[in-house]
């Protein structure tokens, strides 16, 4: 089967895996027991710490391991919030953000946080002076994902982090599908938080990480906790956090070359698209994108029959992001930018990944060719 929904999720990279089971057996020991077993664990977590925090120009202090993105945006959100009341109680964010973003601001409406969600143009970028009009003084935390789960479009996170700074508004950003992918530099774009997971760059479910500036306070979410400084308690999962940074360090030396890669098999795709004359509308086609991700419209087609007709060729794509999958509610990302509910339910999303290849691409087209030439037939 051709896999090309790469952004819901990733295998297990054979450096991460043979990481995982070394570890497993070599460093088995509870990363909190005092005994030498446990103290070889401590030490193999603390240079884990170190080298996630150099990808980022972050601090090793700053490092919190994690069972993933969604948990690493909840706590970022929650604990920098308890950590800052005297800040206010006004949250900037926007209606396109993943869902465990969406649903948590959701949440803090009902415990009364007042929100306000930015507008996205027809790509889905903010507006850098629609940001600048909606800050208040009671404005204490802006939430902006680096780049849409969706779309692949990248938010200007420098100019949003510039414009934060002055008001010194705490900043979090969702960089889950970024990282890994394209620089990111803590210190540079000036996040106060943001979130990683494991599976999205080939290692292993269950793992991500959670930047918080060691500068910037926080309280954390649970009484006693013990583990992670404080931030979240049970026991540490060295052997998948090892593994994560394996994978995380193979994404990182490759990266130039992964991007230039995934550029080409973008043009190939689009060229291909524009040969069979397809009815096909791609999301943000002109904008700053994350190479990888192809978002993209079949016009009069509901995205998840297309899905499955591609499944049934042995194509294994999505209909948009994998947290969302099973609603039959039209994408927040397509709406937001401006699309009707009917044409909302048209988005379906391809995704590459680093061992993708061109006739893979080219299969995928023809796939959509064959479905548009029977539904039309």
């Amino acid at each position: 089967m051709i896999y090309l929904d790469y952004a819901a999720t990733t295998p297990m990279s054979a450096e991460s895996l043979e990481v995982f089971q070394h570890v497993s057996q070599a460093y088995f020991g509870n990363s909190s027991s005092l005994h030498d077993i446990g103290t070889s664990s401590q030490q193999l977590l603390e240079t884990c710490r170190s080298e996630i925090a150099a990808m980022i120009n972050g601090k090793k202090e700053g490092i919190y391991f994690t069972s993933g993105g969604s948990e690493s945006n909840y706590l970022a959100i929650r604990t920098l919030l308890k950590g800052n009341k005297e800040k206010g109680n006004h949250i900037i964010t926007t209606p396109t953000e993943h869902s465990s973003i969406y649903h948590l601001i959701g949440q803090l409406e009902k415990d009364g946080y007042q929100v306000t969600f930015l507008d996205v143009d027809h790509n889905g970028l903010i507006s850098l002076q629609q940001l600048k009009k909606e800050i208040r003084e009671e404005t204490c935390l802006v939430s902006i994902q680096h780049a849409n789960s969706e779309t692949g479009i990248i938010q200007p996170l420098e100019a949003v982090g510039k414009i934060l700074q002055e008001r010194k508004i705490l900043f979090h950003s969702d960089t889950v599908q970024t990282f890994g992918k394209i620089p990111i530099d803590v210190e540079k774009l000036r996040l106060s938080s943001l979130s990683i997971a494991s599976h999205k760059i080939y290692g292993p479910k269950g793992v991500g990480a959670l930047y918080i500036n060691p500068s910037v306070s926080w309280q954390s979410q649970y009484a006693g906790a013990s583990h992670e400084r404080g931030m979240r308690p049970g026991t540490v999962n060295v052997p998948g956090i090892a593994a994560f940074t394996a994978a995380a360090q193979s994404m990182h030396a490759n990266m130039k070359t992964i991007m230039v890669k995934h550029e080409k098999l973008r043009d190939a795709f689009m060229k291909k698209l524009k040969q069979h004359w397809l009815p096909v509308h791609v999301e943000a086609e002109q904008a700053n994108c994350l190479p990888h991700i192809i978002g993209l419209r079949l016009e009069g087609l509901e995205g998840q029959h297309v899905m499955l007709e591609c499944n049934r060729r042995q194509i294994a794509i999505s209909t948009g992001s994998a947290c969302q999958m099973g609603s039959q509610n039209p994408s927040r990302t397509m709406l937001a930018t401006g699309k009707s509910a009917e044409e909302a339910r048209e988005f379906i999303r391809l995704s590459f990944g680093k061992d993708t290849s061109l006739y893979e691409v080219e299969r995928a087209v023809m796939a959509l060719k064959e479905i548009v030439e029977e539904t039309n037939g």
